[in-house]
């Protein structure tokens, strides 16, 4: 027998009651300090459950976004360097010489009508035109 074991105590309790209260106690001392790592592995959980989510957004930016952006910026700096006498070509498929621009306009001369002097212009916005091949000088 220990020496815990042969200690009488005052209340009447036995040696076999106070083990169990010394185990409980050692027990409930344990608890706390496994709670901050299965906190941790709660966490761990979590961001590993978000990761493939976070990916798809990744990979949906460098394959969608971002090369689509590139393309408006083409796009816009195109137009902005749009002249006169620029052959183009507009969304609904019509071909042309630009005439005249004017702010957010232009002016698409598209052929003759009946004789060389009588020309037909069409006045589009400046966002209606596809593609330019420049004039050559």
């Amino acid at each position: 027998m220990n020496i815990l074991e042969t200690v009488v105590f005052a209340e009447g309790e036995t040696a076999d009651t106070a083990a169990q209260q010394n185990t409980t106690a050692t027990t409930e001392q344990q608890a706390p300090a496994a709670q901050p790592q299965q906190q941790g592995n709660t966490v761990m959980g979590m961001i590993m459950s978000f990761l493939p989510f976070v990916l798809i957004i990744v990979l949906l930016y460098f394959m969608m976004i971002r090369p689509q952006r590139k393309r408006e910026k083409e796009a816009k700096a195109m137009l902005n360097a749009m002249k006169v006498g620029d052959k183009v070509v507009t969304i609904g498929g019509i071909c042309g010489k630009v005439s005249k621009i004017k702010d957010e306009f232009v002016w698409v001369e598209t052929g003759n009508i009946g004789t060389q002097d009588e020309k037909s212009v069409i006045k589009m916005e400046r966002d209606s035109i596809r593609t330019v091949n420049p004039a050559k000088d």
